[in-house]
């Protein structure tokens, strides 16, 4: 196996451990679009990590976070960044650690790009950081939504364009990154209030972050509608459908959805997206 081919199969095996939710769609795609969206998720992944970790002192994560950022907005210096996060790599993930190998498995003509996005993300969420989360109004919950998970959809709808030429609004883009996000604050709020963490805005009722979820979960559904590459549309589907029936499924008093509804949700939709596209 080459170098690239090592690479590949380190960050899907990575990628699995990291994120249910977007493995799935993201071992789908073709082969390029698969290293390019593979390398771009486990890019921003690795700076989620650091802004969520349970035991990390805040100033190391702002630390940590703002020099990252700095280091992307320019050649990436590797030595730099192992000497940044050494003092902290018992406590940090593999994602994290590696940070460098995924910009270098990224593709050169978008890589730029997804650093860029990854930057914006990484000292937005050191901001927060230091903000320690108090979310006290819907503007409060926007940012942060729009800084761990809307650049999520900005990065993508720039990959899109790159790959093929699709076109798609960004702004819709950034409220599918905040519907998924809406979707995991109500399926982690008990966790995040043992940790002293609450994502909902002051005199907010679980009903209203319903509401807020379900409007940008629409905002969503329009995203996808000019898109036309089935490839792309199958990605963009798959973690909407299962933000769709999580949060049916917390409507109705359950923590989550099991291993089956996954599976099923994912058949369904491959099913009645290639159907359609073959009429």
């Amino acid at each position: 196996m080459n170098k690239s081919g090592k690479l590949e199969k380190e960050a899907m095996h990575v990628l699995k451990q990291t994120s249910r939710t977007f493995y799935i769609p993201i071992k789908l795609l073709k082969s390029q679009l698969r290293e390019t969206v593979a390398s771009a998720y486990l890019c921003m992944r690795a700076v989620d990590e650091v802004e969520d970790h349970v035991t990390l002192d805040p100033a190391a994560k702002q630390h940590i976070l703002r020099e990252t950022a700095a280091l992307l907005q320019q050649d990436f210096d590797e030595t730099a960044y192992q000497e940044l996060v050494e003092p902290h790599r018992e406590l940090l993930p593999e994602v994290t650690l590696r940070l460098g190998d995924w910009i270098a498995f990224c593709p050169s003509g978008i890589v730029e790009k997804v650093k860029e996005s990854t930057a914006v993300m990484a000292k937005g969420m050191a901001d927060w950081v230091e903000r320690d989360w108090q979310v006290k109004t819907k503007e409060d919950l926007d940012d942060y939504t729009y800084y761990v998970a809307g650049l999520v959809g900005v990065m993508l709808s720039d990959i899109w364009y790159w790959y093929d030429g699709t076109k798609t609004d960004k702004q819709l883009a950034i409220g599918y990154g905040r519907g998924l996000q809406a979707v995991n604050v109500l399926r982690n709020k008990d966790e995040d209030a043992e940790r002293g963490v609450r994502f909902f805005p002051d005199n907010w009722t679980r009903n209203d972050m319903f509401a807020y979820a379900e409007g940008n979960l629409r905002q969503a559904e329009e995203y996808i509608q000019s898109i036309q590459t089935k490839n792309i549309l199958l990605f963009c589907k798959i973690p909407l459908g299962l933000a769709k029936r999580t949060l049916k499924a917390l409507k109705n008093g359950e923590e989550k959805i099991s291993r089956a509804e996954v599976n099923e949700t994912v058949d369904d939709i491959i099913k009645k997206t290639v159907s359609k596209l073959c009429v």
